[in-house]
């Protein structure tokens, strides 16, 4: 068990408070959702998170602008990651693979005008893609980070070898593969980044806030800290390691005052052993 801190440093440069918000939920498809999630957003900022997660994926670029409409001009320390490395489609599952050179360079350029930024914080890669040489994405995003429109690059989804052969590519500054309290898949790749010291963005980290449905010791010591199930399994994750920085999502203003405030849970050595096991 670490002693939680409230900070971490992204690439070793980005101070972001541990505790991001994730807007893949901020969904505008109406007049009425656009102005909730406007609010929302507006009210992540307001609570002092300086880390707002993103992709081109969520509603094809739609995220990116909702984003830019509520925050822009945005506030000196935030962080705005976003990714890229898939493409639309009307066919299949709805999405393919992009990590063509010359596609991701066309992305980086979509993001950043949506986005109203001349750089990137954080660009991540959504998905490696298959069909595409590993050092000919990552030699793409390099290219762009000299050109000083990416200032850190990440991954997501990878496993610990995909981690490996992309560290000897590029610097990687985050990965950001689904975990959490009730599922421990990626703690090898967890592992990994902590030896490398980076940041490891869980998504799903609350477990989609099932956690106290799906365990007697969340539910029993959320009740015994006064918290929610959901407080108790983002507390589990910033006690964890000291490189996990979550990024729960919701397009609730209440859900998002209910998952901030979580960094200020502290759970014993005894509580954190219980749910540990």
């Amino acid at each position: 068990m670490t002693a939680p801190g409230t900070t971490y440093r992204i690439g070793g440069e980005l101070d972001v408070r541990r505790l991001g918000f994730g807007a893949m939920h901020l969904r505008p498809e109406t007049a009425e959702n656009r102005t909730r999630c406007v609010a929302v957003a507006r009210r992540a900022v307001e609570l002092g998170v300086t880390l707002i997660d993103t992709a081109h994926l969520y509603g094809w670029g739609a995220n990116e602008d909702l984003l830019a409409e509520a925050l822009h001009p945005y506030p000196a320390d935030l962080v705005l990651a976003t990714k890229v490395g898939i493409r639309h489609t009307t066919t299949g599952e709805g999405w393919r693979h992009a990590g063509d050179p010359a596609d991701l360079r066309a992305q980086v350029d979509e993001a950043l005008l949506r986005l109203r930024l001349d750089h990137i914080d954080l660009l991540q890669l959504h998905r490696l893609d298959p069909d595409v040489p590993l050092p000919d994405q990552l030699g793409a995003l390099r290219d762009l980070r000299a050109e000083g429109k990416i200032r850190h690059i990440g991954l997501s989804e990878v496993t610990v070898d995909e981690l490996a052969a992309a560290r000897a590519v590029v610097d990687i500054a985050s990965v950001q593969n689904r975990y959490n309290i009730l599922d421990r898949e990626h703690e090898p790749v967890l592992t990994a980044c902590e030896e490398a010291r980076i940041a490891f963005l869980p998504w799903r980290p609350a477990a989609a806030g099932q956690s106290g449905g799906r365990s007697a010791d969340i539910a029993a010591i959320a009740k015994e800290l006064d918290a929610t199930p959901t407080q108790v399994a983002l507390a589990w994750l910033l006690a964890h390691s000291p490189v996990i920085v979550p990024i729960p999502g919701t397009g609730s203003v209440a859900h998002l005052e209910e998952n901030v405030a979580a960094d200020a849970v502290r759970l014993t050595r005894e509580q954190y052993e219980r749910l540990n096991g």
